[in-house]
């Protein structure tokens, strides 16, 4: 059944009611004070969590002229990991399969055939180990693994969820690194977000992000840096929806009612045109570089502890900087991240936010070898629902369906 017009105008009565108690009009003043006297640098305990890397700015550069400028990397790979979404069987078993995909603009297409595929499986049962080390298939073009999740006794499904995702990614990047000649682009974060955030959710979280599985992943993002140090190859992720809340809870915490529920929506107000300011609908919009050394960034700060994980290098060096971007054809914000070990140097900086820009400008969208990574490691919805199927007959046990999967179909996600 559909909304009666009577009942969507219904909903717009509402809404009047809400915005006549809403005045965002003194919004973007705000953000400009924030900006301007709060970011050079952002304390909180005593720590810089938020400062500038080189000329705080903001800065504007016409689309087409960004698009047709020349790149700095000749070639771009870039890296997802897509998953069948965690699945919980009447055997007790919860489990999430990813596969992760490197692509390459121009086109590798024996790289693109390459596959990481890792089955993460929760099991409530203590003698029960389903761990099984690395196998070859696909002539060697593919690689798999079951890897057993410690035990938990809440969020077994985001558990599966999150070790699946970074491990097939971050494995299947050290395994590719040395055929990356110019730049790798992550399509997401430089780190593993989700899992260093469970420090901060739940105390059970926070201890089993410390035990020796989780913690290999994120050895793995650490032996990442390192090798692209190494070689001299600059490594950046891209995050496509950008949440973090890092700037706008640190200033509502300094007293300042910060109004946005977050810092995209913070620097949207910064980036984004004001209806008389027309003519910059044709820029793309951005800031400079920032380090970040709060929030989930906080763990590989070079006082952060890294869960444990030794660091080769200077531990400075794998800060997490940024800068924010914004795109006006599709009213769209993103965030770039990439080490303090190469953003240091100027020219780094100016190379990766050039090379950033000016795809994005072409694209319409994220940089094409994103788009592409994208859609190599993407479970479609119909491919998702015959995989649960095969492993209900593979387990001999039906997944535990709700009422949602029937009224949307085996497909849906949950």
């Amino acid at each position: 059944m559909t909304l009666d017009p009577v009942h969507v105008d219904g909903i717009a009565r509402l809404a009047g009611f809400i915005a006549d108690g809403v005045d965002d009009s003194d919004h973007g003043d705000l953000a400009r004070t924030v900006w301007t006297e709060w970011l050079d640098p952002l304390r909180k305990g005593g720590t810089n969590v938020v400062e500038p890397l080189g000329e705080k700015r903001l800065r504007a550069v016409d689309v087409d002229d960004v698009a047709l400028a020349e790149r700095p990397f000749s070639t771009v790979h870039g890296l997802d990991s897509g998953t069948i979404n965690p699945t919980t069987f009447k055997n007790g078993l919860v489990l999430d399969v990813a596969q992760a995909a490197m692509a390459r603009v121009p086109t590798d297409l024996d790289l693109h055939r390459s596959r990481s595929l890792v089955a993460t499986v929760h099991s409530q049962d203590r003698t029960a180990n389903h761990d099984r080390d690395w196998e070859l298939y696909d002539d060697g073009f593919g690689r798999l693994r079951v890897f057993h999740a410690p035990r938990v006794n809440r969020y077994a499904e985001g558990v599966v969820h999150a070790l699946s995702l970074y491990l097939a990614e971050s494995e299947h990047a050290l395994v590719h690194a040395n055929t990356v000649t110019d730049l790798l682009l992550l399509d997401g974060p430089l780190y593993p977000k989700d899992l260093l955030n469970w420090q901060d959710r739940d105390p059970e979280l926070g201890d089993l992000a410390r035990e020796a599985k989780p913690r290999q992943i994120v050895e793995n993002y650490v032996r990442l840096v390192e090798r692209f140090v190494e070689r001299d190859v600059p490594l950046a992720g891209f995050v496509k929806n950008p949440s973090a809340k890092l700037i706008t809870r640190t200033v509502r915490d300094k007293g300042v009612d910060a109004p946005w529920v977050d810092d995209t929506a913070l620097f949207d107000r910064l980036l984004a045109p004001d209806d008389a300011d027309e003519h910059r609908t044709a820029d793309l919009t951005f800031t400079s570089w920032f380090v970040s050394r709060g929030g989930s960034d906080r763990t590989l700060a070079a006082d952060g502890d890294a869960l444990g994980v030794e660091r080769r290098l200077d531990p400075a060096l794998y800060e997490v900087t940024f800068f924010v971007a914004y795109d006006p054809r599709r009213d769209l914000l993103y965030r770039a991240e990439a080490p303090y070990a190469f953003t240091r140097d100027p020219e780094t900086r100016r190379a990766l936010a050039t090379q950033l820009l000016g795809d994005v400008a072409a694209a319409r969208g994220p940089p094409p070898a994103i788009a592409k990574a994208d859609e190599l490691a993407r479970i479609s919805t119909d491919e998702k629902a015959a995989l649960r199927r095969k492993l209900e007959e593979r387990f001999d046990s039906d997944r535990i369906r709700t009422y949602d999967d029937d009224r949307w179909g085996d497909g849906a996600f949950y």
